[in-house]
């Protein structure tokens, strides 16, 4: 596959307000003249290599900043947005949406925002809803996907909460028993905790400073739970802080993401970054093995992979997915340069999907998808039982995976030929190019069709290459 060549015009750009420069003091630090800079700021010429180098260099910037970003998930959610039959006759080129991700960022996202609104609006008038009679009913994305998109567009890493969450489960860079740590800060708080066989996982009175935990629950949801609340209690100022700074549009968006921050600091409290990433080298990212050395549970393991994207310290770009028994996505976030499909399903060819059939087992998958990029995909099936007979189980199914120049760190790849045969997936058929899968169920979006009806192949249309 031919090396793309970098256009990081809006990054650069953000990078020389960020440091109050003038373009002339930022080319002379750069050591590129005035107009160069120019052309790169409004990517008529790609970010050069010495460029790269003097960033590093002169401002200490993570350069795998430039690559892998926002830019990379607006052009998924406009391609999938595109991909809707109203644009059928307008569709412009991946050419176009890459040049307008990069160089107009903010007019993408209204687009996005203004597609969302359609999509609403057409999905009330579609079941007869009663909202179109109300007063409120305004054409504004639902609180869950409002927050939904603000953690995506944070690559899923929030800095000052991860990094107090460190600070509280390894002060001084030494892991502490975290179920001491967290019994111990409510404690101060004059908190109880009690165990008991409530169905609730969790439920704290704050009258009473009780908290009780159900003791029908696995014991990583336990100390889960313990820690966020240790964070709702302990963490307020800060998360407080984040959610004024992130702008939610309704209070039921702000609600939902504190709740969501808590999660977060829960889980890197339960995996703290440096002393998590160390061990996760050290066992080549062996989820199961990284699962007993931490008290986690398998998806809390492979899910804080995905999320460690510390600038200067990143690790391996993951992607992760969870997805329910009827292929909806539940869970999703990529550091890597597959982009998952905003609504809907993921590609029925992915092995996620197969994990439910073979319970217990890790399926390992090499795939590459339509652009090229090859990667190395990781499934599994989670159940979590009711904790009594007749209570419900939830079962869902993981995915975890990375690009395959990274295979050799991770033990799943051992015994693969890395080298040998790669199973087509894509991320939506509406925008997947492939002109022969067995399970597309809708044509492309960007081809022709040519349809006979003496003749029936894979598909009842053949797809014009």
């Amino acid at each position: 596959m031919p090396t793309q060549k970098l256009y990081a015009g809006a990054k650069l750009r953000e990078i020389r307000a960020r440091l109050s420069l003038t373009q002339k003091s930022f080319a002379d630090k750069l050591g590129v003249s005035l107009p160069y800079l120019n052309q790169m700021e409004n990517n008529h010429r790609p970010v050069s290599a010495a460029v790269v180098l003097a960033l590093a260099q002169e401002f200490g910037l993570d350069v795998t900043e430039l690559t892998v970003g926002e830019s990379e998930r607006l052009v998924s959610d406009m391609r999938e947005a595109l991909a809707d039959p109203v644009f059928a006759q307008t569709t412009p080129p991946l050419a176009d949406l890459r040049l307008a991700a990069s160089n107009a960022p903010a007019l993408a996202r209204a687009f996005l925002d203004l597609h969302r609104a359609y999509r609403q609006s057409h999905e009330r008038l579609a079941s007869l809803d009663e909202a179109l009679g109300r007063e409120d009913a305004s054409l504004r994305p639902s609180p869950w996907e409002e927050v939904r998109d603000f953690f995506h567009y944070c690559d899923n890493y929030i800095d000052a909460v991860d990094r107090a969450a460190e600070h509280f489960a390894a002060p001084g860079g030494l892991r502490a028993d975290i179920t001491r740590a967290a019994t111990t800060a409510l404690e101060k708080r004059g908190i109880t905790l009690a165990f008991t066989d409530q169905t609730e996982t969790r439920r704290y009175d704050p009258a009473t400073k009780r908290l009780t935990l159900s003791n029908r629950t696995a014991a990583p949801t336990q100390r889960f739970q313990l820690l966020l609340q240790v964070a709702l209690l302990t963490q307020n100022d800060l998360i407080e802080a984040t959610l004024d700074l992130a702008r939610f549009a309704t209070p039921e968006a702000r609600d939902i993401a504190k709740i969501g921050l808590a999660n977060y600091f829960a889980g890197a409290a339960l995996l703290p970054y440096r002393a998590f990433q160390a061990a996760a080298l050290e066992t080549r990212h062996d989820l199961e093995r990284l699962a007993d050395l931490f008290g986690a549970s398998i998806e809390q393991v492979a899910h804080r992979l995905s999320t460690l994207q510390r600038p200067g310290a990143k690790g391996i770009p993951f992607f992760f997915v969870r997805v329910d028994q009827a292929g909806t996505i539940t869970k999703r976030h990529s550091a890597t340069r597959l982009q998952f499909a905003r609504f809907g399903g993921a590609c029925p060819l992915w092995n996620v999907h197969r994990a439910f059939e073979t319970p217990g087992q890790f399926l390992r998958q090499l795939a590459e998808t339509p652009d090229g990029v090859r990667y190395l995909c990781l499934a599994r099936d989670v159940s979590k039982p009711g904790g009594a007979f007749l209570a419900p189980v939830k079962r869902y199914a993981i995915g975890l995976g990375c690009e395959v120049q990274h295979a050799a760190q991770l033990v799943y790849a051992d015994g693969l030929d890395l080298k040998g045969h790669f199973e087509p997936i894509g991320i939506s058929c509406r925008i997947c190019e492939r002109p022969a899968c067995h399970q597309r169920s809708v044509p492309p979006l960007e081809r022709r069709l040519k349809v006979d009806p003496d003749r029936r192949g894979l598909l009842p249309y053949e797809i014009a290459e």
